[in-house]
């Protein structure tokens, strides 16, 4: 039963009996920490709500009155950013919102501009642009920050000075689903509106009276300690017993400190870390929600699956294979990477002389300190890639994979300290590879059999001078197996001639990196 906010109610009639603890407990949802932070300044708000107080003023002045939607066009001109970052502001909110009902987030790649999004969930995404990363625990996967807010913001005390004469009504609470969610252990998510004791059970014809905003105030700090209460009770268990991987309550840098190379959370987060030397695959039947690989070297790992939200963190020559990712695909800290993907999009951060095959409806972000990165078609499919492309929602008529968009080369939210004179810089973008290096992927069909409808061919089209190229190889290949096989040899020229290929074709196996996909397939 969801605790009553009024201060005044009378203790329990039994004194001797203990609290009964709400079972409906708070979390913050991680996505728009780490798939939304933009390193654009223009967004971020130092001085907390005395300008973002007057933004949002504005931005309603421009909203329609109907759906209090803003589109690209009101976004650049209020927040006094170019089109592309209004655009990509855009498009960042509809990866991270919650809501995969939301008009912006079911809008075609080019119709999200003008759908627009709604001012309290823009306004809630500026909030979150000045949160500023604690410094990393000593974990190995140092991408993984407690699930906390930070310690200091810009809009600290903001709900606390509400007026008492301010209310809120519920459409305007559940807003907050961009930030927070509720559940109850081992059961689905609840209705924020529903967790809340002065919402719950309104009838959607008649709607729950707003409420004072001090109220759902002191409900929401109770509803935090409860919370903070939770994390600390189980990190003292964990330190007292033996851990639990897959128990997500638990602060994220904490997960999956065992020794297993994939393990998947009961919130349907699936951890691929460690593996080396080896290759690895992963279905859809095993894969469910989302995925995090880390700290994975030289190495070749397939996820045929539909994702929502992926992340490759601190990985070193090693191919990377996944399905689709139908919110946002963040690679971070690699080194010497191919990552295959059809994705709605990608983000890449601090990366070194790593490949991207991409399938991509978003313009590729790249962030941070990176050096020599590339970017190609996407190259490659498996027989049920068109079905789970179309259960994410990633569409296979737009690849915009040759338009990446580099951002500065230091990231605000970075709680680590930088060399002075860099914070303008902007940063290295990615090199379009080559056609003539342009190669296909090849995912061996390890279980045999057909499937109906399969995919029997790369879903994107490919651009005119990749086409032709993959033309030329296919033809130059043609005419030296007839070459060959025209050509009269007697049998040690024929030994000869099979040496020599075969030293070649394993320096070239070593050279491009491919020595890789020889390894032994093994499960988890």
């Amino acid at each position: 039963m969801a605790e009553n906010s009024n201060t005044d109610a009378p203790p329990s009639s039994s004194p001797t009996s203990p609290q009964q603890k709400d079972p409906i407990t708070l979390h913050t949802r991680r996505e728009p920490f780490e798939y939304g932070l933009l390193p654009i300044p223009k967004l971020i708000y130092t001085d907390g709500t005395v300008t973002l107080g007057s933004v949002k003023d504005k931005l309603l002045q421009q909203a329609s009155s109907d759906s209090q939607r803003v589109d690209d066009s009101a976004i650049a001109e209020i927040l006094q950013i170019s089109p592309d970052h209004a655009r990509l502001v855009i498009d960042t909110l509809a990866a991270v919102h919650p809501s995969d009902s939301d008009p912006l987030v079911v809008a075609k790649p080019d119709e999200s501009p003008t759908v627009g999004v709604n001012v309290f969930d823009l306004i809630l995404f500026l909030c979150i642009q000045s949160y500023k990363r604690l410094l990393p625990r000593t974990h190995k996967d140092s991408a993984a920050v407690a699930d906390v807010w930070p310690s200091t913001s810009a809009f600290d005390g903001y709900l606390s000075a509400l007026s008492p004469l301010q209310v809120l009504p519920m459409e305007r609470f559940e807003h907050l689903g961009f930030l927070i969610h509720f559940g109850v252990k081992g059961s689905e998510a609840v209705p924020l509106s529903q967790a809340a004791p002065f919402f719950a059970n309104s009838d959607p014809d008649m709607p729950a009276a707003p409420v004072p905003a001090a109220q759902v105030h002191d409900w929401l700090l109770q509803k935090i300690a409860d919370a903070l209460e939770q994390i600390a009770e189980k990190a003292t268990a964990k330190e007292n017993g033996p851990s639990n991987a897959a128990d997500q309550d638990v602060a994220m840098a904490d997960a999956n400190t065992n020794s297993a190379k994939a393990s998947t959370s009961s919130r349907g987060l699936t951890f691929i870390e460690g593996i080396s030397k080896s290759s690895f695959l992963k279905q859809a039947t095993e894969v469910k929600g989302s995925l995090k690989v880390l700290n994975c070297h030289d190495t070749v790992i397939y996820v045929l699956a539909p994702l929502r939200y992926a992340t490759i963190y601190g990985c070193s020559d090693a191919t990377i294979v996944l399905g689709a990712v139908g919110k946002a695909l963040r690679v971070e800290h690699c080194e010497r990477v191919h990552v295959i993907s059809a994705a709605k999009r990608v983000c890449i951060a601090n990366c070194r002389e790593c490949m991207f095959y991409l399938g991509v409806n978003q313009r590729p972000l790249i962030v941070g300190d990176n050096h020599k990165l590339q970017v190609a078609p996407y190259n490659t499919f498996y027989p049920q890639l068109e079905e789970h492309m179309s259960q994410v929602g990633v569409e296979p008529t737009v690849n915009k994979w040759n338009d990446p968009l580099p951002l500065g080369v230091v990231d605000p939210h970075d709680s680590l300290s930088h060399p002075a004179g860099v914070s303008d810089a902007q940063a290295e973008t990615a090199a379009l590879l080559d056609p003539d290096q342009f190669t296909n992927f090849l995912i061996p069909n390890w279980f045999g059999g057909e499937v109906p409808d399969a995919t029997k061919d790369n879903p994107f089209s490919l651009p005119e001078a990749y086409m032709a190229s993959q033309h030329k190889n296919n033809t130059n290949l043609g005419e030296v197996k007839q070459v060959l096989q025209e050509t009269p040899l007697d049998e040690s020229k024929k030994r000869e001639l099979s040496c020599a290929l075969h030293v070649l074709f394993k320096d070239w196996l070593y050279a491009s990196g491919n020595i890789r996909q020889l390894y032994c397939l093994h499960g988890d």
